[in-house]
């Protein structure tokens, strides 16, 4: 079957293929698979996880970090743009602090409103370290008055560190168990289930195989996935985020 990096899909997307997964396996009659075992305890797994995601998406913490997400996205996607514009500048010193900081952020890799929660935090704490402790990037961002953007964005980025830390110190009083944990235990039991499929469909002596159905199926689901992660890669722009 098709692979796909699972751990970078983003917890409703991760939840929403496993779920779909399922749902294909599912429609194809599995008791006569002979993956009755398998299926169950992925099954078992994904309920877990989405009773998890559900009592994190119900915590008004949440719907504050949403927002403040969404504050620290538009600063930076903003600031991005802005130097992309002057990048085209007609005058050569406009141009040049442009590719400069472009150049510092690209270090960083592109689509930074796009990685997840505890990622974006970390980058954009040493984005911002490079242009407060490099003469030549602050200087730059100077040059562009860009000094409120930069203040916005670390002021986003602190407060959203802030109310995220808080909302895992209650959710963790609240259950021992966390979304990363049941996700892990997910993606092992997904694993050992496409593998069983995997395994059986390659012991058929005599096609036509009756598991070809199954995972054409599954492969233009893993193929769709797949895409979506490609075009997070490719461009740099906010995305519902991850919870």
């Amino acid at each position: 079957m098709n692979s796909i990096d699972i751990q970078k899909l983003r917890n409703a997307e991760y939840l929403q293929y496993v779920k779909d997964y399922l749902g294909i396996i599912n429609l194809n009659t599995p008791e006569q698979l002979g993956i009755e075992v398998k299926l169950t305890a992925l099954t078992t797994k994904t309920t877990e996880l989405e009773a998890l995601y559900k009592k994190a998406l119900a915590s008004d913490k949440t719907q504050e970090l949403l927002l403040l997400d969404e504050r620290r996205d538009n600063a930076i996607n903003g600031i991005y743009y802005f130097l992309v514009g002057y990048s085209y500048h007609y005058a050569d010193d406009q141009q040049h602090n442009a590719q400069l900081l472009l150049t510092n952020m690209a270090l960083y890799g592109s689509g930074i409103a796009r990685l997840n929660y505890q990622a974006e935090t970390a980058t954009l704490n040493n984005l911002l370290r490079d242009w407060e402790n490099k003469p030549e990037l602050t200087d730059a961002i100077t040059s562009f008055n860009l000094n409120s953007w930069v203040s916005e964005l670390k002021t986003a980025n602190e407060e959203f560190n802030a109310k995220y830390l808080s909302r895992t110190q209650e959710y963790g009083d609240a259950s021992p168990e966390t979304i990363k944990t049941k996700r892990d235990e997910t993606s092992s039991a997904y694993s050992a289930l496409r593998d069983r499929i995997d395994a059986l469909h390659l012991l058929v002596e005599t096609p036509p195989s009756p598991y070809a159905t199954v995972i054409n199926q599954l492969n233009a689901l893993t193929d769709q996935y797949n895409k979506l992660l490609i075009n997070r890669t490719d461009i740099p722009s906010t995305e519902s985020p991850q919870i």
